[in-house]
């Protein structure tokens, strides 16, 4: 009877992976409810997965691993609904870190690169998404940034699908370290170039920050109303 007392008993470790986005577009052309579905699945999840188990996790002293995104550390342009519920996913993951190593339970974080998984780079999900968004738009802000504004934002998202790496491998061994390393790391960056991305999001100005960022992600075009307002002006 003391013996069976002894085993330790709870859950070693849990993979939060679970991630959605559905837009591409600025925060201001991006729904309400895009912005919320964003935080149910990113955020919201992970946090009510991992209270749930934190009695199992805290009896094993184990691990808690959590996939997130850069795009919740960098203001990728168009990426704001993502974005947002990915940097408050970190935060809380940085604050469990803190909070429960008195338990012996350790905290990591992952941020992979670009990697090819589901519907992430399935241009007829991406166009259909474009079409919705158009049809749901007000008048009034559609003709402010006009339709092809939304139309070049899809098209360059999908020409850099053509970066996204179909090997998995880097996600997955991060992860198992992670879990099984007996000092896993706080965060695990799978993927190439984003130690020259965190470099420069770090120490170098923010108009250079975001010049990068739009020349590696997505440069949209200047809205209608401000083509408009340039081609008066050069009238004049």
């Amino acid at each position: 009877h003391l013996f069976e007392h002894s085993i330790p008993t709870g859950l070693w470790g849990l993979v939060n992976n679970a991630g959605f986005n559905d837009t591409i577009a600025d925060a201001e052309l991006s729904p309400l409810g895009k912005f919320r579905t964003c935080m149910e699945v990113n955020f919201f999840g992970s946090l009510e997965l991992t209270k749930g188990l934190l009695p199992l996790l805290r009896s094993a002293g184990g691990r808690i691993v959590t996939v997130s995104s850069p795009a919740g550390d960098m203001p990728f342009p168009c990426l704001a609904a993502y974005g947002a519920s990915k940097a408050a996913l970190g935060l809380l993951m940085d604050t469990f870190r803190s909070e429960l190593q008195p338990w012996g339970i350790k905290v990591s974080i992952i941020l992979p690169g670009y990697y090819k998984t589901g519907t992430t780079c399935d241009p007829a999900f991406w166009n259909l998404q474009k079409q919705r968004l158009v049809a749901s738009l007000p008048q009034e802000l559609l003709q402010a940034y006009g339709e092809d504004y939304v139309e070049e934002i899809n098209r360059q998202f999908i020409q850099f699908m053509k970066v996204a790496v179909e090997d998995l491998s880097a996600v997955v061994n991060s992860i198992t370290d992670g879990l099984l390393a007996a000092n896993p790391a706080v965060r695990y960056y799978p993927g190439q170039g984003l130690g020259l991305m965190y470099f420069i999001h770090r120490y170098l100005p923010y108009f250079v920050r975001d010049l990068f960022l739009k020349g590696f992600f997505i440069n949209p075009k200047l809205p209608r109303a401000l083509r408009q307002e340039h081609h008066s002006e050069g009238k004049v």
